[in-house]
């Protein structure tokens, strides 16, 4: 099975580009397939739903649709359950 891992991220916001540079280093060697998505981008474009579940939390951690981890990335839990 191929796992979609989503980081939800906003412009500035430090901790969002620590956490995407953890998961593009980890993207390869547990071959998931990685994507970000701006939640403020997505409420300006009309989908305040992701702003309004986890704006508070960024960076979010999504594997596979459900929330994996926050603020940062689990490392050991995402190789586990990637395992």
């Amino acid at each position: 099975m191929d796992h979609q891992v989503v980081l939800l991220t906003r412009a500035g916001c430090s901790m969002c580009e620590r956490a995407a540079q953890t998961l593009t280093s980890l993207a390869g060697e547990l071959g998931f397939t990685l994507s970000s998505t701006d939640v403020d981008a997505a409420a300006a474009a009309g989908d305040t739903t992701l702003r309004a579940e986890f704006g508070d939390r960024l960076p979010v951690v999504l594997l596979d649709g459900a929330e994996h981890s926050y603020w940062e990335v689990d490392v050991p839990r995402l190789r586990a359950d990637l395992s």
